[in-house]
């Protein structure tokens, strides 16, 4: 079964009544870590949990651009509406196979800090639905700490392909 999200934008991103802030500095220059973000086969190498990426657009990506990610427990259909190539992305979830949250978005942002290395800003908004709500306090526990391994995931995953470990 399929949960529908409503859509969202970036100012979500600042208002949402969840969000999860991890900043990591990444030893590779910005261009190379957004390569791995448009790497589908990538992604699963560095956040745990997730096993399969499959963009439904075509490339180049942009704004608009779509697509399907599945984890352990359940599968994510994103939708991108920010798209700044080799610095920014931004997607909302258009539905999901759990019903966790009403809303979510994500934002991506690197900055490149010089010759080999960036910094990686990962936020995440989030309206929660009612299992998050009734979770409480261990519910947030339990995305912070996903969130922030995903960061510190990319740092490992760079330092293992040659780049400098800077977090």
């Amino acid at each position: 079964m399929r949960y529908a999200c409503r859509p969202v934008d970036e100012t979500f991103l600042d208002g949402a009544p969840l969000r999860f802030v991890n900043t990591v500095e990444v030893g590779m220059p910005a261009a190379a870590i957004f390569a791995l973000f448009e790497d589908e086969a990538a992604w699963p190498r560095w956040w745990r949990g997730m096993r399969e990426v499959t963009w439904t657009s075509p490339r180049p990506f942009g704004a608009g651009t779509t697509r399907i990610v599945r984890f352990d427990m359940g599968a994510l259909d994103e939708h991108f509406f920010r798209w700044e190539p080799g610095r920014r992305f931004s997607f909302y979830i258009k539905a999901h196979s759990v019903p966790l949250f009403r809303a979510l978005a994500e934002d991506y942002l690197v900055e490149q800090l010089g010759p080999d290395r960036a910094r990686f800003t990962y936020t995440v908004a989030i309206d929660p639905g009612a299992l998050l709500r009734v979770g409480g306090p261990m519910s947030r526990w339990i995305l912070r700490r996903m969130f922030a391994q995903a960061a510190a995931g990319l740092v490992a995953f760079a330092k293992e392909q040659g780049g400098g470990s800077l977090a």
